[in-house]
């Protein structure tokens, strides 16, 4: 389905899960490359901006947080950019539809959003979809935040859990961000130059946004990471103790062991017919014990 926003000579055209009737559309009204209409039918394509004489065709990926808030998917943002007009299509970002169809519906945003060119109106969706990207990047910091709180509790297992969910966000959205800061860039440098003058503050606050989500990514890529040796660490001298506990008491009781096997034998033994043979036996053991305990603590393995 095509929706159409026409505001002073500049059009966006909005098609949520294009069917054939609207690339037959986009084919008779638009000179596009076969390849790009492909394209925009396609899933997980990589980030590219491909530049023609009369347009631009752009494909951007951008996270989300699925159902649950918990995990990070990828979610494609293609747009056909031409001097007077833009074109959102495919399996279309939620923040690219909301903005949408607020234009459509109020007068005052779509004045906002379209009152000059074509350039504006992509610099207005590119300035929405990082501000989304900023907020997803602001949970995944307030998770890393928790983290750091939780590193040295006892439940072993909900820190693994956290430190395991949001590593896995964070590589996410390096795969995500990384590939696309190359371009980003092109437009700053004037590499992709557009179809309006006086853009180059616009498009070097876009880059500089970008450039603030990746600077964040990479820090709490480093974070987790040193939470993750530190609670491994942790995990490691919690075992070591564990041990070093047990093999105290086990080297305390092995030789009460062998002392009270041999008198359970059926031969003869010192002190056996002795009156107080208990006492003897009870005392040497007790004896043992407390030898081996000074021993150790001098041994500061206590």
């Amino acid at each position: 389905m095509i929706e159409v926003i026409d505001n002073g000579g500049l059009t966006w055209y909005h098609i949520l899960n294009p069917t054939d009737s609207d690339l037959n559309f986009l084919i008779k009204n638009f000179n596009f490359h076969p390849l790009d209409l492909d394209d925009t039918v396609s899933k997980t394509q990589r980030p590219k901006i491909d530049v023609y004489e009369d347009y631009y065709f752009i494909i951007l990926h951008f996270p989300h947080f699925d159902n649950e808030n918990l995990l990070i998917r990828i979610n494609e943002v293609k747009i056909f950019w031409g001097k007077n007009y833009i074109i959102t299509i495919g399996h279309v970002h939620w923040v690219v539809r909301e903005l949408f169809h607020s234009a459509k519906e109020n007068e005052i945003i779509r004045a906002g959003l379209m009152k000059d060119t074509s350039d504006h109106l992509l610099y207005k969706i590119l300035e929405r979809l990082l501000n989304e990207s900023f907020t997803h990047l602001t949970k995944i910091g307030a998770e890393v935040d928790a983290i750091n709180e939780k590193l040295f509790g006892k439940n072993a297992e909900e820190i693994i859990e956290k430190i395991s969910v949001t590593r896995r966000n964070i590589i996410l959205l390096d795969t995500i961000f990384k590939p696309q800061l190359r371009l980003f860039t092109r437009f700053d440098t004037g590499e992709i130059t557009g179809f309006a003058e006086d853009m180059d503050a616009y498009w070097g606050n876009i880059l500089d946004m970008y450039q603030k989500i990746w600077d964040l990514t990479e820090d709490y890529e480093e974070i987790v990471e040193g939470f993750s040796k530190t609670f491994d660490s942790l995990q490691t001298n919690r075992t070591n103790e564990i041990v070093k506990v047990l093999t105290l008491i086990s080297s305390v009781l092995l030789p009460l062991t062998l002392i009270a096997s041999m008198y359970g034998m059926n031969i003869v033994l010192p002190f056996q017919e002795h009156p107080n043979a208990f006492w003897i036996v009870a005392g040497s053991m007790i004896s043992v014990v407390v030898g081996l305990i000074v021993y150790f603590k001098s041994k500061k393995w206590m």
